[in-house]
């Protein structure tokens, strides 16, 4: 086969609009096809418009009517996790594949430089969250060399970067999140927090991230932890530490108690990142929404790649 995978986007606010653009300016295999949203005022659909994408603001209900349809080989949502119960269902029905913009976590769970190339045959891929984007490699990364009994993420974007999607799924972003960091990163036990700061100047994200591991030393675990921030950057060039790795031993005299584990002796160590967005379409302080849309698109285009036979840089 040769060309491009046409796609399609559900939802034309901030995380949409910035995918899209996205496509356009980057991608060698990817094809934008249609913007979906409901608001036929909203900037993404006038701007999709003015970039000659074809647009309908009648949701789901909308896409299927339109004429590129038919030849559309993936969705993506960027909508809230309550909605893509039902455009999942449509879209896997119509034998497309659907990436996951959502906390719904209907899907696997994808981290793309971690678990990447283990889904590119599901149906429906979940790109868990923007904290657990940038701090799921991180665990992966200790769990790669060392037992992880324990991992806990705090998130802090800026308030102006969490649109109405966001704060609408505040409670699944923890959950998944903190699923994500178990499943995916290899955690025993797993925590998220999330903060939205009003600062202003808008702060950029920031994300700090906690292991209690054992079965590695200080100097295996920070260079596997570089390795993975290296890839991570590949595809999300302002991915990157603020500080050295800091670490901290426990031994039996001033054991930590981790509920639900037990007394913990070994290695705590603490990472400090920052997420510098692109500015496709945001402000660069708004990397939280710059690692998901990048994320979503470096799996999209794996599964575009697979069906093209083809590589990806």
């Amino acid at each position: 086969m040769s060309g491009k995978v046409k796609v399609a986007i559900i939802g034309s606010g901030n995380i949409g609009t910035d995918l899209m653009i996205k496509i356009m300016r980057t991608s060698e295999i990817l094809e934008m096809a249609a913007l979906v949203g409901i608001d036929p005022e909203s900037d993404g659909l006038k701007r999709a418009s003015r970039l000659g994408v074809a647009t309908t603001a009648e949701g789901i209900d909308g896409l299927v009517k339109l004429p590129a349809w038919s030849e559309i080989g993936v969705v993506f949502d960027a909508t809230s996790a309550g909605a893509h119960v039902k455009h999942s269902s449509v879209v896997v029905a119509a034998g497309k594949v659907m990436i996951d913009l959502t906390p719904a976590a209907i899907g696997p769970y994808v981290i793309p430089v971690v678990n990447g190339d283990e889904h590119l045959d599901a149906v429906n891929v979940n790109m868990v969250t923007c904290g657990g984007q940038a701090t799921i490699p991180i665990v992966a990364a200790v769990s790669s060399v060392a037992k992880v009994h324990y991992a806990e993420i705090v998130a802090s974007i800026s308030s102006k970067s969490a649109g109405p999607g966001t704060r609408a799924n505040i409670d699944e972003f923890t959950e998944t999140t903190s699923r994500g960091i178990e499943e995916v990163g290899g955690a025993e036990k797993g925590k998220a927090i999330i903060i939205l700061n009003p600062a202003e100047p808008p702060m950029m994200m920031r994300d700090t991230v906690f292991t209690l591991s054992s079965g590695a030393t200080e100097a295996e675990i920070e260079a596997a932890i570089e390795t993975m921030v290296a890839q991570v950057n590949a595809y999300v060039p302002g991915y990157r530490m603020k500080q050295k790795v800091q670490f901290e031993r426990f031994g039996s005299n001033n054991a930590v108690n981790i509920p639900g584990i037990g007394q913990f002796e070994g290695i705590k160590t603490s990472v400090f990142l920052e997420v510098e967005g692109a500015a496709h379409y945001l402000p660069s302080y708004a990397g939280n929404l710059d690692i998901m849309t990048s994320a979503g698109l470096r799996t999209a285009e794996k599964i575009a790649a697979r069906r093209l036979n083809k590589e990806v840089a």
